[in-house]
Parts: C-alpha cells; sequence; structure tokens
C-alpha cells in the first residue's frame, strides 16, 4: 500500500495560496483575529466587509489546523435535535439557535458562490445511517423534529441506503438535503483570499505569544512583532495552546485519523455513493466517508492518542472501508493523515465574551465546516456591537474545566472502551443478518 504520513490528500489536490509574510513590525488595526481557520476567517472576512480594519494572526500557514484536514462534510444541525435544544435554551432562545445552526451549510455554499470559491462543492445531501436496527428510531425522532421546522430532511428504508451508499451494511438512515461536500483545505484557503479582498492583512508563521491591556484596548506580541488593537477574536479551537490557556481547558483536543483510496475504477465509482452524497453512520465512534471529485473514497473516525505509529492506526480506517465495501479489497490506499477535533464537555460549541473587547469561539465536535463558518459571523455580529439576545446562539462565560491535564488520558480511556463497544456490537450486528437471512 502506498501511504504518506506527510501530505493529506487535500494538500495534495488543493490549488496553491501565495504565501503570506511573518509579522515583523510593530502595527495598529481595529480588530486582530489570532487563528486563520474557518472561524477567525469568517469573522475577519464579515468584520473587513462591515469596514473594520482588521489583522489575521496564524502560527502555522492558513488551514494548518483542523480546518485543512477535516472530511469536508458540510452538515446542518448540531448533534442535538431541535427539540432538545429548545428544552435546554427555552423556546425563544432555543428556537433562534435551532435556526441559526440549520442555517450552517446555507451560509458555507452562499459565501463560496458569493466569493467565487473554488473548493470542489457539491450540495447533493448528508447521510445519516444507522448500524442498528435499534438506531432507527432516534433517526425517525430527529426527521420529524427537522420537518416541523420545515427542513429538507427525509427517512431512508433499508433499500434505499444500498442504493446511495452501495453497501448493505445499513438499515436505513435519513438524509439531509441541505448539507453536501467541500475540499476543504481549498475552501480555507479560498476564504482567506475573500478575507484579503476585503482589506483583511494577514499574517502566518506569526504566533501570538502575549497579550495585555494596553490604553483602552489590547497589545499582542508575536516573535517578530506587536500589535496595538481595540478588538479581539480567538479562533484557535482545538490548536488552542497556552497563550489562550483558559479557553485551551475548555475543550479536550481528540484525534481524528482519515485515509484516502486511489481513483476507484468506473464501474465501481458509479456503484459507490453514486449521487455524491456524504455520510455518518450511528456507531459510538462514528465512521464518515465520501467520495471526491477524483473518484477516491476518503474515510475517516477517531484515531490514536500517543506516539502509535500512524500507519498501524490506519490500518483501522483500511478494515472499516473494506468492511463496508468488500468491493473495494483489491483497492489501494495511497493517503492517511490526522488531525485533532475539539470536543466540550456538554456536546456544544461555545461562544464567549472573555474580556472587554474579547470574543471566542470554539468546541464544534466534529461539525466544523458549517459551525465554524456560522461562529465566524457570529463573533463579528458580537464585536460590531450586536446585543448577546440578538445573535440567536448563547454567549456563556469561560469554564475550565477541572482536571483538565488529565483530559487526554481520559479521552483515549473512553475511546478505546468505545472501540471495544463497537466491535462488540458489529458482532451482534453481523449475526443479526445471519439469522434474517436464514
Amino acid at each position: 500500500m502506498a501511504t504518506s504520513d506527510e501530505e493529506s490528500l487535500w494538500s495534495a489536490t488543493a490549488a496553491p495560496l501565495a504565501p503570506f509574510p511573518a509579522l515583523r513590525d510593530a502595527v495598529r488595526a481595529q480588530v486582530t483575529v489570532i487563528g486563520a481557520g474557518y472561524t477567525g476567517l469568517s469573522a475577519a472576512l464579515h468584520l473587513g466587509e462591515a469596514g473594520r480594519d482588521v489583522i489575521v494572526l496564524d502560527a502555522m500557514d492558513v488551514g494548518d489546523g483542523a480546518s485543512g484536514r477535516n472530511g469536508g462534510q458540510v452538515i446542518p444541525g448540531l448533534k442535538f435535535d431541535p427539540d432538545t435544544l429548545e428544552g435546554m435554551f427555552g423556546s425563544d432562545l432555543g428556537a433562534r439557535l435551532v435556526a441559526t445552526v440549520g442555517a450552517g451549510a446555507d451560509l458555507v455554499f452562499e459565501l463560496i458562490r458569493r466569493h467565487g470559491i473554488a473548493c470542489e462543492p457539491v450540495r447533493s445531501g448528508w447521510l445519516q445511517l444507522a448500524t442498528s436496527e435499534g438506531a432507527l428510531g432516534p433517526i425517525g425522532t430527529r426527521v420529524r423534529q427537522w420537518r416541523a421546522r420545515g427542513a429538507a430532511v427525509e427517512l431512508l428504508s433499508e433499500a434505499d441506503a444500498a442504493r446511495l451508499t452501495g453497501s448493505r451494511r445499513y438499515y436505513g438512515g435519513l438524509i439531509d438535503h441541505r448539507g453536501g461536500t467541500v475540499q476543504p483545505l481549498a475552501y480555507v484557503r479560498g476564504l482567506a483570499g475573500a478575507a484579503q479582498r476585503a482589506g483583511v492583512r494577514l499574517f502566518t508563521h506569526s504566533a501570538a505569544t502575549h497579550i495585555e491591556r494596553s490604553g483602552g484596548g489590547w497589545r499582542i506580541r508575536t516573535r517578530g512583532g506587536v500589535v496595538s488593537c481595540g478588538q479581539v477574536v480567538f479562533a484557535t479551537n482545538a490548536y488552542s495552546d497556552q497563550f489562550v490557556e483558559p479557553l485551551q481547558r475548555t475543550i479536550v483536543a481528540v484525534p481524528s485519523m482519515q485515509v484516502a483510496t486511489a481513483p476507484l475504477p468506473p464501474d465501481l465509482r458509479r456503484a459507490i455513493l453514486p449521487e455524491g452524497q456524504s455520510v455518518s453512520d450511528t456507531w459510538r465512534l462514528l465512521r464518515y466517508f465520501r467520495m471526491n471529485a477524483e473518484g477516491r473514497l476518503i474515510m475517516g473516525s477517531r484515531g490514536v492518542f500517543g506516539d502509535a505509529p500512524a500507519v498501524r492506526a490506519a490500518r483501522l480506517h483500511y478494515r472499516a472501508v473494506r468492511e463496508i465495501y468488500p468491493q473495494l479489497s483489491g483497492i489501494a490506499f495511497e493517503y492517511h493523515w490526522s488531525g485533532f477535533v475539539a470536543m466540550t464537555p456538554d456536546h456544544l460549541p461555545h461562544l464567549h465574551d472573555v474580556a472587554p473587547g474579547i470574543v471566542a469561539g470554539l468546541g464544534y465536535n466534529g461539525r466544523g465546516v458549517a459551525m465554524a463558518t456560522t461562529m465566524g459571523t457570529l463573533l463579528a455580529r458580537r464585536l460590531l456591537g450586536e446585543d448577546a439576545e440578538a445573535l440567536g446562539f448563547p454567549v456563556t462565560p469561560v469554564r475550565p474545566m477541572r482536571l483538565h491535564r488529565f483530559s487526554r488520558f481520559g479521552a483515549g480511556a473512553a475511546i478505546q472502551s468505545l472501540r471495544v463497544l463497537d466491535g462488540v456490537a458489529r458482532l451482534a450486528e453481523r449475526l443479526t443478518r445471519r439469522r434474517r437471512t436464514m
């Protein structure tokens, strides 16, 4: 098997982006955005379009974190169903929150259209598929709740799932027609270009190392320069470091890995995901997969903590592909890569007022393409003076987790436990299928 630890499929296929300079001077701006991923660039773009003078700083290159390494699935909504969100936040804020997150995919594809971003956008829907008969009940509830709010979501039968995936592994599920896919690195690079055209100044390889009050605003230092500004956006998500240490302790950075096959032969390409949807399943450690424009199948799931060789961790994904698609047993895998996803204890993204003039957004729990783009707009609106109650999203205080330093060990143990439970469940599911065919 030909594999690459150094280069993801996305970095191998995205159009190159002209390099941005590192910050080497003392400069001024109205707003400094720290983090050049979806959240930070969406915020910077919307602030720039509103006439604000904005600087973006990133410790690496644009999209080097999760924004350029994820699966590129554009999924509307959150992991909680609409009724649950309204129960958590009340009928008023809850309903506005549901509307906000439900429109996340609309925002992504509208930005792509408006700014001419070449990122292989496909809007043919997102499938959530049941790996057991028991999973069909919650999926049916989700469909009913979204349809009651006018969303284009439908139930799928077992035959529908087989037709749309080319696999007989699923019992049915749902299709959310609002969803789709993008080439994730090309999308974040497109946001960077759009922000630059809106007057935003971007500096890469310019890690923020210190922040302090300065008059009525803030002074942010990097190794090579300093920015003086009135407002700040923290948009570092799973790649938050000691510079934003209280924020870092509100999330757990969990590894996620993806593998990509060689381009499939035409007959397999026509049979597997023939209508171009992306898929997530209902295992405890869910698997997500899609095809790209070259006809490669891309499969992702949780990675492995620690120093395990990447190729060993990737074998779990190779087996998953062949379990779902036995017809791919002779197909080579040409890429595997990994990154980090920011998970929160309450499984919700967080928007924080950190200090006077400082806001932050993070914690997308695996739905970052649509939700991080949406969060950027919310942060921009907040800095432009919009009242917290008008945002349609809860603004919460920063609440670092107790004993956060042990969270990585706890998360690693939880992932391993869930992997074992899923293995037992898969064995039970195979026995159930065998009895059904006898």
